[in-house]
Parts: structure tokens; sequence; C-alpha cells
């Protein structure tokens, strides 16, 4: 099959203000793929250098890795660290092409997807658009408090934290004092207990430098967890170990509570318990996000899409979805798989190896998913591992956790960013980044400046 590719600048010429996204001219198999996060970027990957062409369409011009979205929120790393450009990573890709745009609507019936740019059609459709945070209907927690699930909120959260710790060194109120310096977290899992450990060595360690105004014990740090234990998709070790690290750091664990209000400066719990924080962190859920167009008879608990065991969409022949998006709903996996990074990956690595062979005309063996284990970190030299049938905590699991997330980042520029800064962090605790480059407003004082 003859191709043509067009460089960057006859390309950009023939483009016009039109309804269609104009892409090079190509006789090759069309494969669209929404989402560039862990799934979409395998996927990409695997597909890259074959005789198909890729459109690989995200509303962000670049690749983050969210599993250390905590250490840019608290200072520890800067954000261009952890994300990285897809067209720098996909330079020399001849069959990979990347379009900046927003998918709004997604046209079964005639192959066609909808954004807020133009449109694009397919021959094949993969959904890899990820998660946002799940606020469960408590519509002032949404407005008031903030999730951590990209980048920017992220830097939100940072912001926040630096700009609230600067008016407590300023206002010679006590109650709004502790208010300004008390911190919330909601949720249990990696994403909160790695946040809250994080947060209890930054009141440890940098806040007597930063304020000698007040002293560091004025800082208090909350995580709130619905159940009776933490980390619950891992072992009852890894749970045990994790609570005791968190309270060897001062953190307050607060079991079989969940928070039914929150109006920026007071947290109520639903057994009536009321803390004073206007830092209030959502780790607590997530729920699927995709554009209109896929039936809703399709859509299963946590707005998951429901796929085959070949990951494509029920009801469609061309529609795949992966990451955590996808939902396969077998005996074995009633809740379809973990919405974790290695899914994510394996999938994407699975849908493309599959593609080549349904446009061969080939026979493809359905998903299985290896579990190769879980981590969690709390904190420096504090972290739990699983793997397998090997369970254990400390230093080694800690020094794990480091290794596999390092060489699973983007770029060896990135890889040594973050190195560097973890190891400037050994042996200092020092956390470089605490600068303040923008004013940030929550949602609920934009939306009610008065109050």
């Amino acid at each position: 099959m003859n191709v043509n590719y067009s460089n960057n600048n006859t390309e950009e010429s023939a483009c016009k203000v039109t309804d269609t996204i104009c892409l090079p001219d190509s006789d090759l198999p069309r494969v669209v793929i929404i989402g560039g996060g862990f799934a979409g970027l395998a996927l990409t990957e695997k597909l890259k250098h074959k005789e198909i062409q890729v459109i690989l369409i995200d509303k962000n011009n670049f690749h983050q890795f969210q599993p250390l979205l905590y250490q840019v929120a608290t200072s520890a790393l800067e954000p261009d660290s952890i994300v990285f450009p897809f067209r720098k990573q996909f330079n020399g890709y001849k069959n990979v092409v990347f379009r900046l745009a927003e998918v709004e609507e997604i046209q079964a019936s005639s192959n066609i997807i909808v954004t807020d740019k133009g449109t694009v059609e397919y021959d094949y459709l993969v959904l890899a658009t990820g998660t946002t945070t799940n606020f469960f209907g408590v519509e002032n927690v949404e407005q008031n408090s903030l999730g951590m699930k990209d980048i920017r909120d992220s830097l939100n959260i940072r912001h926040l934290m630096l700009q609230n710790l600067e008016q407590a060194a300023i206002t010679c109120d006590d109650d709004e004092r502790d208010a300004l310096t008390n911190f919330v977290i909601v949720g249990g899992g990696p994403a909160g207990v790695e946040m809250a450990g994080a947060l209890a060595e930054f009141c440890k360690y940098i806040l007597p430098k930063d304020y000698p105004e007040y002293p560091s014990s004025i800082m208090k740090i909350y995580l709130i967890e619905a159940i009776d234990e933490l980390l619950s998709t891992m072992s009852e070790k890894a749970s045990t170990k994790t609570l005791k690290y968190l309270k060897d750091l001062d953190v307050k664990v607060l079991f079989n509570e969940s928070v039914s209000d929150y109006d920026g400066s007071i947290v109520t719990t639903k057994s009536g318990k009321t803390i004073f924080a206007k830092n209030l962190i959502w780790t607590a859920g997530v729920k699927g996000q995709f554009p209109k167009g896929i039936d809703e008879k399709h859509v299963v608990k946590g707005n998951r899409i429901r796929t085959g065991s070949f990951l494509m969409v029920e009801g469609y022949e061309n529609i795949f979805a992966i990451g955590d998006i996808a939902a396969i709903i077998t005996n074995e996996t009633p809740k379809g798989h973990p919405q974790v990074a290695q899914t994510a990956i394996q999938q994407g690595k699975y849908l493309g190896n599959s593609l080549l062979k349904i446009i061969n005309d080939e026979a493809v063996k359905p998903f299985e998913y290896k579990d190769k284990g879980s981590l969690a970190t709390v904190g420096k030299r504090k972290a739990v591992a699983d793997l397998g049938k090997f369970k254990f905590a400390g230093y080694f699991a800690w020094l794990l956790w480091s290794i596999v997330h390092l060489m699973s980042i983007s770029g060896f520029r990135n890889r040594l960013m973050v190195g560097f800064n973890w190891a400037v962090s050994y042996f200092t605790y020092e956390k470089s980044n605490r600068l303040i480059i923008r004013n940030f407003k929550p949602k609920s004082s934009v939306n009610n400046p008065k109050k």
C-alpha cells in the first residue's frame, strides 16, 4: 500500500478551517485512540512502525505519570519532571499522528468521532479515556475540596497549601490559623496514604525551617477512610504496617467514617464529627469518563464500559476500550480488573497485538491479566509490597518502589530529574520547589466571591 506522509509545512499549509481535522493521506487502516494515558500510550508504542495509521487524540499535549502526582502537590517534584510531550514521544514514528482536541461524541453508525476541533473518521476506535474524581454526588465537597487526578490538580493543591501556610503566618486568630494548617485527606487507598505520608514529612522537616512563626505541631493531618482498613486491595500485613507508619508520622487516621459535607472550612462526617480545615484533598474514588455515543446499557458500575474478553465494547464490532475505562465482567472478575497502571499497560500491549491480527484475519486470544504485585510508599524508607507470596515492608519495599517508579517514567531527562530530586531529598529532606507561581482560588470562592 502506498502512503503519502506530508511534511509538516505542506500539511499545515493544506489545513483549512473546516469540519474535518486535517490528517496525512493514507490507504492504511486507521486506528483512532482517544486518550494518551498508560493504556493509550502502550497501545501506540505497540503499533508504531506497523502497516496501520495511528491517530492519537488527547485534550492535553502530554502524557503524565500519575503515581507521582502527590510529590508535585507536596513540592517534592516540579511538574515538568513527570509529564512528557506526545510529539517528542512520537518523534520518528512515521505512522503515528497526534492531534490536540477533546472528543465530544462518537457516531458509531458512520465511524466518525466529533471533537471540539472537527471530525475524524476511523476504521477502528479505541477508548482509553481513563477516569475522573468521583465525589459521589456530594456537591459541597466537590465545590470546596481538591481531587488529585492530573497535573493541574497537583499544582492546585501545592498552591493552596503554600498560600494557606503563608496566611497562617499572617493571621493573629488562633482558630483561623488552625483551620489554615489542618489537612484532611479522604480515602485510604494508595493515593491517600502516599499523600498523607508526604504531607507528614513536609510538616516534620520543612515547616520548622520555613515557618518558625509557629510550631510544626500546629499542622495536623487527618486521613479519613470509610471502611476499617487502609489499602484494602493489598494484604492485611500491608494495611497494618501502613497504619503503623502513618501513626509514627502523627497522622490521625479515622476509620469507618465518611465525609457528608464540607463548606471550605468545616469538614462534617456522617457520624457527626467536625474538623476545622481549609485543606481537603479527595482521593476516595474515581469514575470513568468517555464521550457520549456509547449505549448506556453497556455502561456498568463506576461509569465503566463493559467489554468482552477481547476488549471489544459490547454491541460494537470496531470499538474497543482499554485501561481504567474498560470492565471485563466475569465470574473471576465481577468488578472488572483493577484500575491501576499495570492493567492499563497490559491491555494496551494486548490490544496492539490483537488489532494487527484482526486486520490480517488471524485468530485472537482473549485478554489475560497477570498481577505483578502492588506497592505503596508512606515516606522515606517506609513502604509496603505485595509480590505474590512475598509480602514485606520497610526499606527494601521502599527501594523497590523507587526503582519501579523511576524506570516507568517517560524520557531519560525526566528520570534524571526525578532521581536527582529524590537523592537530594534522601540526604537532606529538602523540597526545593516551594513556589507560589500563581494565586489559586478554590471553585467555591470563584463562584461565590462574597462568601
